[in-house]
């Protein structure tokens, strides 16, 4: 498969297959671009319907956290992996570790983390035959468990969209639909409970949605959580909710939620702002997790990590502001924003030491 012949590859600098029959694995890894670090993003494990659909996904993925990075002004390039199986049945320790020997061909080029369909429990695994792997140390908050500090960041953009859109100070007495409450969503929903919010939850996951609902929330149906008269859509399941379709049914002011790769295609931003719909670009508010990523990678206090997740909301206010001035796309903004720092800010690679 020839990687430069798919719509979404976008001058990826390296992209690798590999199908090892012994233990089953089927991975690709996408390295999106290095010149502000090496190429971080996470290990993610899904049952794609070809490998023409999983390298579509690696390829999109692996772009966003280079603009994730940049804008988030880490020292960090973008990359991602995936994995194609269903990790419920698929996933076994033999195949984790060959997932790791693969990470590590690359020589630090690229450093994993966890993902959808992926668990700090898996990455240590890998880590047994790579040191490029991060969010393991159970001396960590949250044992080195991203995903807190990725809803926490989610909170941070929901904030600043509604009093940017709704000019309102605080989430209380906000009504926010959630969809998909796994690992991010369980801590967004805690987040925006605590804070005095209504939530609204949906996933396919009946485990989730019990533990969603024991925190507060109230359960909709999967088809019908877009069509809610809410304050705020967060999608934080799987990419392309937001599509033609969906736009049709959307009846809530503000798209701001956790997943990546939000728009089914990068026009479908201008056809929120034509409709009125202020849209939080999923890459600028779901950087949570690659901050703290960084963190652990540097070494760097917890609480240098909360404030720059708390700047997500100045990031998100400037994007707006530049789009209501200049009548374009908030991703647009958001990307040419993005572009601007890794295309010309360029740093020294970090060590490949993890």
């Amino acid at each position: 498969m020839n990687a430069n012949q798919s719509p979404s590859f976008d001058n990826h600098e390296q992209v690798v297959f590999l199908n090892d029959q012994s233990s089953g694995l089927n991975a690709i890894i996408a390295i999106h671009n290095t010149n502000l670090g090496p190429a971080v993003g996470g290990c993610r494990m899904y049952p794609y319907a070809s490998e023409e659909h999983a390298l579509e996904d690696v390829l999109r993925l692996s772009r966003g956290m280079t603009y994730k990075s940049a804008l988030a002004g880490l020292p960090m390039g973008g990359g991602k992996a995936v994995i194609i199986g269903d990790p419920k049945v698929d996933k076994t320790p033999q195949l984790l570790r060959k997932m790791g020997e693969f990470i590590d061909t690359l020589n630090g080029r690229y450093v994993s983390a966890e993902d959808s369909g992926t668990s700090v429990a898996d990455l240590k695994i890998m880590a047994i035959e790579t040191a490029h792997v991060l969010g393991i140390n159970e001396q960590q908050e949250f044992g080195g468990d991203p995903s807190p500090l990725t809803a926490y960041g989610i909170y941070c953009g929901i904030e600043a969209s509604a009093a940017h859109r709704l000019g309102v100070q605080n989430l209380e007495g906000a009504h926010i639909a959630i969809q998909g409450v796994g690992a991010v969503g369980q801590y967004l929903t805690k987040l925006l409970i605590q804070a005095g919010a209504r939530v609204s939850a949906c996933d396919i996951n009946l485990s989730n949605l019990e533990n969603a609902e024991r925190l507060g929330a109230q359960i909709v149906d999967v088809d019908k959580i877009i069509a809610l008269e809410a304050d705020v859509f967060a999608p934080c399941a799987m990419g392309a909710a937001i599509n033609d379709e969906s736009i049709l049914k959307l009846n809530m002011p503000i798209v701001a939620g956790g997943a990546n790769n939000q728009l089914s295609n990068a026009e479908h931003g201008e056809k929120l702002r034509q409709r009125g719909i202020l849209y939080a670009p999923d890459f600028v508010i779901n950087a949570g997790g690659i901050i703290e990523i960084c963190r652990q990678f540097q070494d760097a206090p917890a609480s240098e990590c909360k404030r720059n997740i708390e700047g997500i909301r100045d990031t998100l206010s400037e994007i707006f502001d530049i789009s209501d001035q200049r009548v374009c796309a908030t991703n647009t903004v958001a990307e040419r924003l993005a572009a601007q720092r890794f295309m010309i800010e360029a740093k020294p690679l970090m060590s490949n030491a993890v």
